[in-house]
């Protein structure tokens, strides 16, 4: 068993989450590993998401240092059933698709390995309850009371009317999450196989026999699978819109997706950072 910590940077209590972790890792004989990460995030990238992708980075740099050390198989991450009801809410109010509407899943693949969240169908209280029976201390991130965040206003002026009014909604939202994780996989399927046609990078002609939502579907397919950004839905609809009236050889599409542009190199469109 190997613990890893990440430690963002982004506030003051940020070391003291990090001493906590030496200090239950020592108590438990269970290696760490402590990387710190710049997870400042880019124009046009939210904070929550540039800290994701540091963590993700520092997991992956974990997994490539320790495969001859520890040979990795799995992970497991710690989000529970609240988190899970916080996600699909935070999806909502921001107009997430289906894959945003998915949430987290409580297993899937990545880089050769295994990733679990074993606790995603427990409630947060449950935890808790848990802890304390076996008299485990923890640390609270003092960030989760600042209102100004989305999720923070979710989770302590939302949740709290919701649960007393739909007693079951973690599992009737879990359901639902389930049922947006299946059309997220066929539309991603849809557009691995137009990618397939259509070459990497995209053919502007091919693309311009597929209908608008299928290319909007192909293009956030490619940006995310080959560049690792998101467009946002207006950035998406202008690129779309290009590639529509892009008839001429003179026609030049640069436009700014996700972090970087999306520009025409002759008959395809590219990506790149500048």
């Amino acid at each position: 068993m190997q613990a890893l910590h990440v430690h963002h940077g982004l506030q003051a209590a940020a070391d003291a989450f990090e001493a906590h972790c030496r200090q239950l890792c020592e108590q438990m004989n269970v290696p760490l590993v402590v990387q710190r990460v710049a997870a400042q995030h880019a124009p046009g990238e939210s904070p929550e998401a540039a800290a994701r992708r540091a963590r993700y980075q520092a997991f992956d740099r974990l997994v490539l240092d320790s495969a001859s050390k520890f040979a990795i198989k799995s992970v497991a991450i710690a989000q529970h059933a609240d988190d899970q009801v916080e996600t699909v809410l935070l999806a909502l109010s921001r107009g997430a698709g289906v894959a945003g509407l998915a949430a987290m899943p409580a297993h899937w693949q990545r880089a050769g390995i295994s990733w679990y969240r074993p606790l995603l169908n427990v409630p947060g209280a449950v935890v808790r309850d848990w802890l304390t029976a076996q008299r485990q201390s923890w640390i609270e991130d003092p960030s989760n009371a600042q209102l100004r965040f989305t999720r923070n206003r979710i989770r302590h002026q939302v949740l709290p009317t919701l649960y007393a009014a739909f007693p079951v909604m973690r599992e009737t939202m879990a359901r639902s999450a389930r049922h947006a994780a299946e059309a997220a996989q066929l539309l991603d399927e849809l557009a691995q196989a137009d990618l397939t046609k259509l070459g990497v990078p995209p053919a502007i002609a091919g693309l311009q026999a597929l209908s608008a939502p299928r290319q909007a579907n192909v293009l956030r397919c490619w940006l995310r699978v080959q560049h690792a950004t998101t467009p946002s839905e207006a950035q998406l609809a202008a690129l779309v819109a290009q590639i529509v009236a892009c008839t001429t050889r003179g026609h030049r599409i640069h436009l700014k997706v996700g972090r970087g542009y999306v520009h025409r190199e002759g008959p395809v469109l590219v990506w790149s950072e500048v």
